[in-house]
């Protein structure tokens, strides 16, 4: 996720710092001609993030040629078991674009400004100044909720299980002063994806994750994806992430993610946000006006568009998408607009291990340039 120092990301485990849409930016190379990624760098690379800071990973890799999946690691600890394939994860973050294309959507709808003050369709929750737009690009000001909870591994026991209302998290963040004035900067705050689902909720009549499963999840035939909600477990083949906690491991698998909400709760495997990210890309889900408006950067937030990442590599390819962190568990999901090279990924936290982050970008660099 990319994130100003100011602003913790979701849940954020050691090595979500490595999977973060920021640090593609640091890749070296040159621009060359369109040519497949080597499988077997794929998983050299891949090998190397189990080395150094997972426990496991699994990939899937599209570059206009090939499809294939890799995995490397083992898929618990005590167990031989390898990483599945296709396995569920928790997406973390990634789950906002999931939320910003609904509102996307009912924007199409005639039933959303996104330059209207959020206060239009939620009369008091927040600061009458922010609009809609803003909340979706995190320009909003929006204090951070997760800045304020118990994260730390060795903290978070504590709430582990708990059940969180969206409004208990909205209150937290609106507690506190706004970090800046709306629209004068960016900083990525899940405060505002939690007034992205209660805007779902309340322009829908529904619960925010059932107009994803009715607007996303069904029509594109996404099965092994979910939202939630105070489920804490991960039905189907998964592998299992962790904490350290007193110098010993500590399995998180099991949490109840209505921490995240709509910040970051869903769970999915990595064929489904390919399939997502290829309609989302291809405009299948957004009329050509929003379609225009998701990847919209600003001066403001030159990298962010709403509820996407907007980057460009060294080597000259841009890409979209989003990076994810939660207990145990980073992902991440990249494309470049004309969805031909694409990168699906999630990693499950070791308890110990080195630095993830230079075989991460040679996995990067080999993909997309």
């Amino acid at each position: 996720m990319v994130q100003r120092k100011s602003s913790r990301p979701l849940l954020r485990t050691r090595l979500v710092a490595a999977l973060t849409v920021a640090g593609l930016i640091a890749t070296t190379g040159t621009a060359l001609a369109d040519t497949s990624a080597d499988r077997a760098v794929v998983q050299e690379a891949l090998d190397q993030i189990t080395v150094n800071g997972a426990l496991g990973v699994q990939a899937r890799v599209t570059d206009g040629v090939q499809r294939f999946t890799a995995r490397s690691g083992k898929a618990e600890l005590g167990s031989n078991r390898p990483v599945p394939e296709n396995g569920r994860f928790r997406v973390g973050s990634i789950t906002k674009t999931f939320v910003s294309t609904v509102l996307l959507q009912i924007a199409g709808e005639g039933k959303l400004d996104l330059d209207a003050p959020v206060v239009r369709y939620l009369p008091g929750r927040i600061d009458g100044r922010i609009t809609v737009r803003q909340v979706l690009q995190h320009t909003s000001g929006l204090y951070n909720y997760t800045s304020a909870l118990p994260l730390d591994p060795d903290e978070f026991e504590q709430i582990r299980y708990k059940h969180w209302a969206p409004e208990q998290l909205l209150k937290i963040a609106t507690d506190k002063p706004l970090d800046f004035d709306p629209g004068t900067r960016w900083s990525y705050s899940n405060t505002n994806y939690v007034v992205a689902g209660l805007l779902v909720e309340k322009l829908t009549g529904k619960p925010y994750g059932k107009a994803v499963e009715q607007r996303i999840l069904k029509p594109l035939h996404l099965d092994g994806t979910e939202v939630p909600g105070d489920n804490v477990e991960i039905r189907g083949p998964h592998a299992h992430g962790y904490v350290t906690v007193a110098g010993k491991p500590n399995d998180v698998t099991r949490i109840n993610p209505s921490v995240a909400w709509a910040a970051g709760e869903i769970i999915s495997t990595t064929r489904d946000l390919d399939t997502f990210v290829v309609a989302l890309a291809s405009g299948k889900l957004l009329k050509p006006a929003q379609q225009r408006e998701l990847s919209k950067t600003t001066t403001v937030s030159p990298e962010y568009g709403l509820g996407l990442q907007v980057q460009t590599l060294p080597c000259g390819s841009k890409v979209w998408g989003h990076g994810g962190g939660i207990p145990g568990y980073s992902s991440q999901l990249l494309t470049t607009p004309d969805t031909k090279k694409r990168l699906e990924l999630s990693a499950t936290s070791a308890p110990t291990g080195g630095d993830p982050n230079p075989a991460l970008l040679k996995l990067l660099d080999e993909v997309f340039c």
